[in-house]
């Protein structure tokens, strides 16, 4: 069933979004406790683009994984480390870390966090043409 606005996979059918980040965060609380210590929220999603919210209880970590496409980072409250490989990178409200495509790393939250993933989707041909797949699942 078709909810209004979105597809079944859960693709936007609109072309234009705003959100209230405060209140997506505020709502992020009330869902404690978060299975793992964190909770994600897609607010957007198309078929080349997402962005999710992700909100982290102190301590909580998110194992190496990669994405495969090119992803952003935006810190909003409290602090996270970013780790790629070896290379650990701290960031705080206001920071933006970008990485590409496919490219293992891995999340800490410092303190209680909340932060904006953007990601960029490869289309069906390039995802299936990757020679990694099925890492990270």
């Amino acid at each position: 069933m078709t909810t209004e606005g979105f597809a079944e996979n859960g693709t936007m059918l609109k072309n234009i979004a705003q959100f209230d980040l405060k209140q997506e965060m505020a709502d992020s609380e009330r869902k404690k406790p978060w299975e793992s210590g964190h909770y994600a929220k897609t607010l957007f999603k198309k078929s080349d683009f997402r962005i999710v919210l992700i909100s982290m209880e102190r301590a909580a970590t998110i194992k190496e994984h990669h994405a495969d496409g090119t992803i952003s980072v935006q810190v909003l409250k409290g602090s996270i480390r970013f780790t790629v490989e070896g290379d650990a990178r701290d960031l705080r409200p206001g920071n933006v870390l970008t990485l590409g495509a496919s490219i293992k790393h891995e999340l800490q939250a410092l303190e209680e966090s909340a932060f904006l993933l953007t990601a960029s989707w490869p289309d069906n041909e390039k995802l299936q043409a990757m020679k990694h797949r099925g890492y990270g699942t």
